[in-house]
């Protein structure tokens, strides 16, 4: 629980609420919890730079600024809802939110609210990580098999033969084997491009 707090006042929040008593009531708690808080409505030119966490208005929101605002950006959002209307509802989806709490605001709920948000934030980054680090390992799976394709081709070697040999210069170079594969393919792409083409038992030669 300790961690779950230090984490909370590490916060930078923006809060985009009408400045009423709700969105007074708010920001004063998120203050108490430590947080680090800015309130502003209507919505600014620019969500601070530095924002991890974001408590927004989803009524009669203008949504599409408020998701071009956040191209490239990944915040916590939680949306604060007075009637689950047709609107309130697409908005939720469209920002793809993270936690709902629902007006008239009261202390109890917002903590758990922060919480869940911030742990489904950072679940959301960590699977992205996985989900990136995977499509980067197929992509040099493919440019492997296509290399060993091409060495297999040049030397009038097997599949297997052709593996070892990249696999020896990526040992040698102290490069991973996908930096080779992409080099060879690559050096096959700027012959071609000017006319040539690698051929021959050395896949070095040019012709």
């Amino acid at each position: 629980m300790r961690r779950v707090l230090d984490d909370l006042r590490h916060a930078r929040v923006l809060v985009l609420h009408p400045r009423d008593e709700d969105g007074a009531m708010l920001t004063a708690h998120l203050k108490r919890l430590g947080c680090s808080v800015t309130a502003t409505w209507p919505l600014p030119a620019a969500v601070p730079p530095d924002t991890d966490t974001i408590f927004v208005q989803v009524d009669n929101l203008p949504r599409e600024t408020l998701s071009a605002m956040l191209q490239d950006r990944n915040p916590a959002i939680i949306a604060i809802m007075t009637y689950e209307t047709p609107t309130a509802l697409q908005a939720i989806m469209d920002l793809n939110v993270h936690g709902v709490i629902s007006k008239p605001l009261r202390p109890f709920g917002i903590l758990a609210q922060f919480v869940l948000a911030r742990y489904r934030r950072g679940y959301e980054g960590r699977l992205s990580g996985k989900i990136q680090k995977l499509e980067e390992t197929m992509k040099g799976r493919r440019l492997v098999e296509r290399a060993v394709k091409l060495m297999a081709e040049l030397r009038s070697i097997s599949d297997d033969e052709a593996y070892r040999t990249l696999h020896e210069q990526a040992t040698a170079r102290r490069v991973s084997l996908a930096s080779v594969a992409g080099a060879l393919l690559e050096a096959k792409t700027t012959l071609s491009g000017i006319g040539l083409s690698i051929s021959g038992n050395d896949p070095g030669s040019a012709k």
